[in-house]
């Protein structure tokens, strides 16, 4: 026996085919033995297609449970399900797991109506999978519709999404968070170890990807321009403490005033408090305090402070920050420098 047989009933039980009559446990067993062993053993052994759950040329992948297990992996999951409930507080829609609770298309429907305020000429109810499957190829066409400006290429089809592949759920759902700007944090650089079985001449094939479910925010924002503090970060890291240390004694020149100090920018500036006063102190006026959250106790007060807190930048004629308010709010150095700095940019010149 080759290498790996040990892994083959957790194999097995991973894979998630379309609904099938059951079949002996000692079939599945035998399926993924084949499917470990084949790539290895000099003698392949063979499958008949009628003594398989897989379709010729059917493709069946599974994240490897290492991948599974890691915690940026279950960080993201998280969030996402999180962000999901969220949107669907009000239609009391309550997402447990994504493969089972999105396949049918009946909450990603429901989500992206929300989330881009419209309505989809679909059943609301679909009990068959020709029905699922025509609800799933009317919601991705508008999701597709919808991404077409950005020109990523897709990575979901109807039939992966219906086949309960949670990496194509995961690209969808971080694409759909990243075009409607969704208040959470996604851990960046999350990449999973994928087994991808395949059936060819009535044999089962397998073989292992990487698949890359998150990059940088920025990249999956779309914003490609690196600027000044790009290279600082990338090229300079010994310069970035002159950097912060001219960006504090900025601000505590005007926060003092209130009696106010700064000594950690990572952190002090995330609830938008310290931006919205900042604000008042250089244009010289009082923000009042019913328009923002003086003491925030949530992730989306933390977000309107910081929303406020640009907007007053606009209007007083500054451009439109780079970074977004949630990535303040996440403790972004980078995203919170850039801030700052245009502020020291145009306001230095204040005694």
């Amino acid at each position: 026996m080759c290498h790996g047989c040990a892994k083959v009933v957790a194999l097995a039980a991973s894979l998630t085919p379309h609904p099938r009559p059951r079949r002996p446990v000692s079939d599945l067993q035998e399926e993924g033995k084949n499917a470990i062993n084949l790539p290895m053993c000099p003698a392949p052994v063979e499958v008949h297609p009628e003594d398989s759950l897989l379709e010729e040329n059917e493709e069946r992948t599974v994240i490897d449970p290492t991948s599974r297990d890691d915690p940026r992996f279950k960080e993201l999951v998280k969030a996402l399900i999180d962000w999901i409930n969220g949107v669907l507080v009000e239609e009391r829609i309550i997402v447990k797991q994504l493969e089972e609770d999105l396949y049918d298309g009946q909450v990603l429907q429901k989500l992206l109506e929300k989330l881009a305020d419209c309505k989809l000429n679909v059943a609301e109810v679909t009990q068959s999978e020709i029905g699922q499957k025509q609800k799933l190829q009317t919601v991705l066409e508008a999701v597709q519709e919808l991404l077409r400006p950005h020109s990523r290429p897709l990575q979901w089809t109807v039939d992966s999404i219906h086949g309960k592949n949670l990496v194509a759920i995961l690209h969808l759902l971080v694409a759909l968070a990243m075009h409607f700007r969704a208040p959470i944090h996604l851990p960046e650089h999350v990449s999973v170890q994928v087994v991808v079985v395949r059936k060819r001449e009535g044999l089962l094939h397998s073989s292992h990807v990487t698949e890359e479910l998150t990059t940088t925010t920025e990249m999956m924002m779309g914003r490609f321009e690196r600027d000044a503090f790009d290279t600082l970060f990338d090229h300079a890291p010994d310069k970035l403490s002159v950097v912060k240390k001219s960006l504090i004694t900025f601000v505590n020149k005007h926060l003092n005033k209130l009696n106010l100090e700064v000594t950690e920018l990572e952190t002090q500036f995330a609830d938008g408090v310290y931006l919205v006063l900042l604000m008042g102190l250089l244009e010289d006026y009082f923000v009042p305090l019913h328009n923002f959250y003086l003491t925030p106790d949530s992730f989306d007060q933390k977000v309107h402070n910081v929303s406020f807190a640009f907007e007053l930048m606009l209007d007083g004629g500054l451009k439109k920050p780079k970074a977004r308010p949630e990535d303040v709010v996440n403790l972004d150095l980078k995203s919170t420098l850039r801030v700052l700095y245009n502020l020291f940019t145009k306001y230095k010149h204040l005694e």
